[in-house]
């Protein structure tokens, strides 16, 4: 069973960056965030969620409609399971319209990945 949990991040209202943990380089990761990082992370080591993030990232508009990225090579509700995943710990958000499911990255979480693995000082 997967101990994933949803984390929650900040966002800034005005589409900035806040980072939830300080860049590798700046010390020795709290805990918590640690526990953060790790379960964004673990979400992406899977290659069928790291397949379905790259194809939603990937699409026009920057959203996509899981009827058009649901051919990774696994059944339906697979697909459905690995979203689920990538939507608890922050990675995704979606919203319904009528019968389908549209999901888009966010943007802001990611930015802050990217932010805490900046090697620059």
């Amino acid at each position: 069973m997967s101990k994933l949990e949803t984390v929650a991040l900040p966002v800034l209202p005005d589409g900035g960056v806040a980072p939830c943990c300080p860049p590798i380089t700046a010390g020795e990761l709290s805990r918590a965030d640690a526990e953060k990082m790790a379960a964004m992370f673990k979400a992406l080591s899977d290659p069928v969620r790291l397949r379905l993030f790259s194809k939603i990232a990937s699409h026009p508009g920057g959203e996509a409609c899981v009827c058009d990225i649901a051919d990774v090579g696994v059944s339906q509700p697979t697909v459905s399971h690995h979203l689920k995943k990538l939507r608890e710990v922050g990675l995704l958000t979606s919203e319904r319209r009528g019968t389908w499911v549209y999901y888009q990255v966010a943007p802001s979480v990611v930015a802050a990945m990217a932010a805490m693995l900046d090697l620059r000082d």
